[in-house]
């Protein structure tokens, strides 16, 4: 299940985004949070984990780069999209460059648009869980492992077969008749 956060100042804007991702990603188990104080979202965040985050750009008490910046430090691994009625180009770039925005949604948004980039966000949110759990998975078997089966694996992943040898009754090594 993947939990999205919104967050918007604005309570129509949070209901008209809630309703369209809902049918949007009506084939995914997906639990939407919104939050009208970015404050409230960011105390949230320190008690669950998000998959994505969308915030509006301009909102009181803070914009919504600096509110993804913080969320960023509390939660690194959730996709971060900034929604905006500008379409300056230095706040963009400063959007992107700063908080690692992944993109930059224009309201008013495109329902169909909107749906395909929270899809293609939690496409790659979960590419990115997969390779850290790959990751993971691969540490704890090698601080389970000798340095002469590190070495082995390594070997063998250089010039594979190099770790396979058939010995013979006497200790010698048989080689293939080719």
């Amino acid at each position: 299940m993947y939990r999205l956060m919104l967050v918007d100042d604005e309570p129509h804007v949070l209901t008209a985004l809630r309703r369209n991702l809902m049918r949007a990603l009506s084939d995914e188990a997906v639990e939407i949070e919104t939050f009208d104080d970015p404050r409230r979202a960011l105390a949230r965040a320190a008690e669950a984990d998000f998959a994505l985050v969308m915030s509006d750009y301009r909102m009181p008490p803070m914009d919504g780069v600096t509110f993804l910046k913080q969320f960023r430090i509390s939660q690194p691994n959730a996709i971060r999209l900034v929604l905006s009625a500008t379409s300056d180009v230095d706040t963009l770039l400063g959007a992107i460059n700063e908080a690692e925005i992944f993109r930059y949604v224009l309201k008013p948004w495109d329902d169909v648009e909107l749906g395909i980039t929270v899809r293609t966000a939690l496409a790659l949110y979960a590419e990115q869980e997969a390779e850290r759990q790959l990751a993971e998975e691969t540490r704890a078997r090698q601080a389970a492992m000798s340095p002469e089966e590190i070495e082995r694996h390594r070997l063998e992943a250089e010039e594979p077969g190099i770790t396979q040898v058939r010995w013979g009754p006497d200790g010698g090594v048989i080689l293939d008749d080719e």
